[in-house]
């Protein structure tokens, strides 16, 4: 039986970002909007200046099927 793994569309993606900066733990939490995690860390930047890295993470929902 050959399996093939493929994004499942309707499943979303969530997108979350994480301060690098030492020291700080804060977090956008997930969010189905790429833009509402962009926007947190716009925002958490600008209250922290010095905050300007970001570790990215986005979670993607998959599914095997499989065909004789």
């Amino acid at each position: 039986m050959k399996h093939t793994i493929r994004h499942v569309e309707e499943s979303g993606r969530l997108f979350e970002l994480f301060c690098s900066t030492p020291g700080c733990d804060a977090g956008s939490g997930p969010h189905f909007d790429q833009e509402a995690a962009q926007d947190w860390a716009l925002a958490h930047t600008g209250r922290n200046p010095e905050h300007t890295m970001f570790r990215w993470q986005v979670i993607d929902h998959a599914r095997v099927t499989g065909e004789d």
